[in-house]
């Protein structure tokens, strides 16, 4: 398909051009995890996440199972059971490697030394770097998280 010229998208998506009074924000992010209930074990259980739902979806054979950070303002996850070997592949390793998501703390210590008592695998020791303190740890598939209390130089954190 060829490109368009800019005057084209002009005319035919001036709405998309023009600045517009909106709000936006990330609702869920999907985890795909082996089962679900060992999953909300694990983020229930040992992460301290509220349940935010379990509502069974029988057309699909699925559940919908929304959990979030206590207390938290941001993106909630949907505890996805991979239901095809191409998800199956996926589970633990959705980031190839890389550090998946970011638990953001009002208290590093007190997080931290509680996910450790319940056994939480941490592979990175805690470290004061120029943005907070964090340390990685895995979850129950193996995907790795940033706990993190972000410092006063951390844009990305907004109480």
């Amino acid at each position: 398909m060829k490109p368009r010229s800019a005057s084209y998208v002009k005319r035919m998506r001036p709405s998309i051009l023009l600045p517009m009074p909106f709000n936006q924000s990330l609702g869920l992010v999907s985890l795909v995890v082996r089962d679900y209930d060992q999953a909300l074990s694990f983020f229930v259980g040992k992460l301290g996440f509220v349940l935010m739902e379990d509502t069974p979806v029988p057309k699909q054979d699925k559940r919908w199972v929304v959990v979030k950070p206590n207390g938290g303002q941001g993106a909630s996850l949907l505890l996805a059971q991979a239901s095809t070997p191409d998800q199956a592949k996926a589970i633990g390793n959705q980031t190839g490697g890389r550090v998946f998501l970011f638990l953001y703390t009002d208290n590093f210590w007190r997080d931290y030394e509680n996910f450790k008592g319940k056994g939480v695998e941490f592979i990175r020791l805690p470290e004061d770097q120029r943005h907070g303190i964090v340390a990685v740890f895995k979850d129950l598939c193996g995907n790795q998280w940033d706990l993190i209390q972000p410092n006063d130089k951390n844009r990305s954190w907004r109480p």
